[in-house]
């Protein structure tokens, strides 16, 4: 559903011909009666409460005011539907203990609350003006346009000491000034109608920024468990199945020395390849070597396993937080295997640098260039020499987490440069 404002200013014919003004009007309407139901509740509370207030159940008459209001801002979000399609979440949180009391306390010290309490005064007094203004030309403007009707019929229409219309050539431009009059209407009727709902949304709706705080709060929350769990997962292969297959080597070892022959041998050789296979999927998951030492001795790491020479500058004045610190792993790790895949490089270059605010990745090489930001293979991220280079989006996946940022400038020919900046205050 298109916004009242896109609706007026596109085709003026098919603006008045469409829902827009009606709904508009509804909109209008149904806020004055909300809004003048309202003003009475409080109006009687307040007056009740005021007079029993010596007798203790006046204060609780006066404490329902505001949260009569709570229930009038849930009508109000529920009525933004009329003009708008967007969602309307509730600014309310939900209390942390069960109860009657512990609600209201909560309700009664919640910021929203308060600003519905606000919102409602205000609405009560707006209402009447947003409405009565654009009704007023509306229905002059019907009156207006009826003249010919109403003079045809014998009937006068005066204006006071301007004059009275009583002939079908007086009243003919009278009833073009009352159409204009009642288009005007119809627009007036619209843009009161979204400006009250801008106001509605903008007091009784969650700001977008709030949800996309608790998106991201929850977003980061998700991959910190994640990381855990890699962690608790790179443990228990560490300590449980390597050292059993490293066991299980030893005892092969010491039976083929005492006489075990070839299946000895062979079962050793099997044995190795087999905890070969399991410590590269350790690395895979998380390496100890990042636990361990940090993230400069695992690019390191990284660099030595490559299939291609990687030069390795990383100055970081402390290690970064866990989270950030894995991510960071895992973009120079998914970006130099793009690069032995895709590139056609003779050498990269991996520059780690942490400034005050976050921690600078740049994965550089000399290959054929030509990598694009959205590719059909790989990882994401390096390079895409032969133009169906792998994209992005798995790296961009990994530092969005933590609202990082990823660059790539590959030009044919090369080179390519991967720059990926991840907040980490420090």
């Amino acid at each position: 559903m298109r916004s009242p404002w896109r609706a007026m200013a596109g085709n003026p014919l098919r603006f008045l011909l469409s829902a827009w003004p009606w709904r508009s009007l509804a909109y209008l309407l149904s806020g004055l009666v909300t809004g003048i139901l309202w003003t009475l509740l409080a109006i009687v509370l307040v007056v009740v409460g005021a007079l029993l207030a010596p007798v203790g159940i006046g204060i609780v008459l006066l404490l329902c005011v505001p949260l009569s209001a709570i229930g009038l801002g849930a009508v109000d979000r529920r009525r933004l539907r009329l003009l708008d399609a967007r969602p309307a979440p509730s600014p309310h949180r939900d209390p942390r203990e069960a109860g009657l009391r512990p609600w209201l306390r909560f309700r009664l010290r919640e910021t929203a609350t308060w600003r519905e309490l606000g919102h409602a005064v205000l609405a009560g007094l707006l209402s009447v003006v947003a409405v009565m203004a654009p009704l007023v030309l509306f229905v002059g403007g019907v009156v207006q346009a009826g003249a010919p009707m109403l003079v045809g019929h014998g009937d006068q229409i005066e204006y006071g000491t301007a004059g009275t219309v009583d002939t079908s050539g007086e009243a003919w431009p009278v009833a073009v000034f009352g159409g204009l009059m009642v288009v005007l209407g119809f627009y007036a009727m619209t843009v009161a109608a979204a400006a009250r709902a801008a106001l509605d949304r903008a007091l009784l709706v969650r700001p977008v920024e709030e949800e996309l705080v608790a998106v991201r709060a929850s977003r980061a929350r998700m991959a910190d468990a994640f990381e855990a769990e890699r962690r608790r997962i790179e443990r228990d292969l560490h300590d449980g199945a390597q050292q059993r297959l490293t066991g299980l080597i030893m005892t092969l070892g010491l039976a083929r020395l005492d006489g075990g022959g070839a299946w000895a041998a062979k079962a050793q050789d099997e044995a190795r390849a087999a905890l070969e296979e399991l410590r590269d999927l350790v690395r895979g998951i998380h390496p100890s070597v990042l636990t361990d030492r940090g993230l400069r001795a695992a690019v390191e790491s990284l660099a030595e396993r490559s299939a291609v020479p990687v030069e390795v500058d990383v100055d970081l004045p402390g290690r970064p937080p866990e989270a950030i610190e894995s991510a960071a792993y895992f973009v120079v790790a998914e970006a130099l295997a793009n690069v032995a895949k895709h590139s056609g490089a003779s050498r990269a270059r991996v520059t780690v640098r942490r400034s005050r605010r976050c921690l600078h990745i740049e994965v550089r090489d000399d290959g054929t260039g030509g990598a694009a930001a959205h590719g059909g293979g790989g990882d994401g991220g390096g390079d895409g020499g032969d133009g169906g280079g792998s994209g992005l989006q798995g790296l961009a996946d990994r530092v969005a987490v933590y609202d990082g940022t990823v660059r790539l400038s590959s030009p044919p020919g090369g080179p390519t440069i991967l720059r990926v900046e991840i907040p980490c205050e420090s």
